[in-house]
């Protein structure tokens, strides 16, 4: 008896591990889901789907403590009226590009200022990025990625 119930144990102990290997790897391979998904935002032909951040504790936590972002993903905040958004990277694990836009005219903005490769701060006290002009809207996207669609000042997004 005793025999069987140590054989029930070890199969037990296989199963249990066999499923942690398993949900480990489904995890690892599984894109990571878009939380709070309410549109793209384009710049001609490149579009990035993005997160929306419109209340006042989502844009606190912005994108801080993600590990990772998929080059087409990005997060924007929308603030109720243009104005000077200082931003920074606390808890903020990922480099950024960080984009200011104007509210030019309805679902189309203005590129007012770029922050290209803002770095992750892990110390205590982590400089604010203050922007030049009044904005409306504030995009993140992977650093890198305002180099690789030629993005400047000046240019026009197509908002959500």
């Amino acid at each position: 008896m005793k025999i069987y119930f140590e054989f029930f144990l070890i199969i037990l102990a296989v199963i249990i591990l066999i499923y942690i290997i398993f949900s480990f790897i489904s995890t690892i391979l599984s894109p990571a889901p878009v939380k709070n998904f309410e549109g793209y935002v384009c710049k001609e032909k490149e579009c990035f789907i993005v997160e929306i951040a419109k209340s006042q504790k989502e844009r606190e936590k912005g994108l801080m403590n993600r590990t990772q972002l998929a080059e087409n993903r990005g997060m924007l905040f929308v603030f109720e009226k243009e104005g000077i958004y200082p931003f920074w990277m606390k808890n903020t694990l990922i480099h950024l590009d960080i984009i200011w836009i104007s509210s030019s005219k309805e679902g189309e903005g203005e590129v007012v200022f770029i922050k290209k490769n803002a770095t992750p701060c892990k110390g205590f006290f982590c400089p604010s990025i203050i922007p030049e002009k009044k904005a409306k809207y504030v995009l993140e996207v992977n650093a890198g990625i305002a180099d690789k669609i030629d993005l400047k000042i000046g240019d026009k997004l197509i908002l959500p």
